[in-house]
C-alpha cells in the first residue's frame, strides 16, 4: 500500500506532468506586494513552491532561496524556470511536514496554497517560528472555508481550508502585521482562475528583548 507521501507524490506529479507551468510562472500577488518586508538579500524558504514561481522570483529579487516540493517533477520544474530566469536556488524534494527547518536559520518563511491537515499546518507552523531568525517573517495566502462554494481552484476537503482564527492561533506568539480574509481575483496558470475567498497572513518572530 502506498504510504500518504506517496500518494501526494504521485498526485503532484501528474499534474506537474503538464508540458505548460499550470500555476503560471509569475509570483503570487500578496507575496509580490510584501516583499518589501524581506531583508534585502535574506534567506529565503519556500514551503510547498511547486513549479518555482515564487521561489524563482525571489531569487531574481537577490534573495538566497531554498524551495522545497514533494513532487519531483515540480523540482525539475524549478531548476527549469530558474535556467530560464538566469538565476540559482536551492530545490529539494522534501515533504514539508517532516523536513527538517532547522533552528533560527532563515529570514523569512513563504507558504503559498499550501493546503495541510489541521495537525500537520499546526506543527508545520510551530516549526517554522522557531526556524526563523529574530524578527524573521512569515508569509502566507491559502484558500479559506468559503471557497469550497466557487469553482476557481483549491482543495475540495473542508478540513485542508483553515478559517483566520486558526491561522491567527497559530502565530500567536509572533507579531501579526496583517491578518485578512475575503475575496479576491486569483488568476494564476490555469488552475487558479477568477474571485477567490483566501486568507492571508504576515507575522513577524519577536526578538528575545520582545518578548
Amino acid at each position: 500500500m502506498n504510504t500518504v507521501r506517496e500518494q501526494l507524490q504521485q498526485f503532484w506529479d501528474l499534474r506537474y506532468s503538464a508540458p505548460e507551468f499550470v500555476y503560471g510562472t509569475l509570483p503570487n500577488q500578496f507575496l509580490a506586494d510584501h516583499v518589501r518586508h524581506l531583508p534585502a538579500g535574506g534567506r529565503i524558504l519556500c514551503l510547498a513552491d511547486g513549479e518555482g514561481r515564487n521561489g524563482v522570483w525571489l531569487a531574481r529579487q537577490g534573495f538566497q532561496v531554498t524551495s522545497v516540493d514533494v513532487s519531483p517533477q515540480g523540482v525539475d520544474k524549478t531548476q527549469r524556470l530558474a535556467a530560464q530566469a538566469g538565476v540559482g536556488l536551492n530545490a529539494l524534494v522534501a515533504d514539508v511536514t517532516t523536513f527538517d527547518l532547522g533552528l533560527g536559520q532563515w529570514d523569512a518563511i513563504v507558504s503559498i496554497f499550501l493546503h495541510l491537515p489541521t495537525r500537520a499546518r499546526a506543527d508545520l507552523h510551530r516549526r517554522a517560528v522557531l526556524a526563523l531568525k529574530p524578527d524573521g517573517v512569515f508569509i502566507w495566502e491559502a484558500y479559506a472555508p468559503e471557497q469550497l462554494k466557487l469553482n476557481t481552484g483549491g482543495p475540495k476537503d473542508a478540513a485542508l481550508l483553515p478559517a483566520l482564527e486558526d491561522l491567527a492561533r497559530d502565530f500567536s506568539d509572533c507579531a501579526v502585521a496583517h491578518l485578512w480574509a475575503g475575496l479576491r481575483c486569483v488568476q494564476e496558470g490555469s488552475l487558479h482562475t477568477g474571485a477567490g475567498r483566501v486568507t492571508q497572513l504576515l507575522a513577524r518572530k519577536l526578538a528575545p528583548s520582545q518578548t
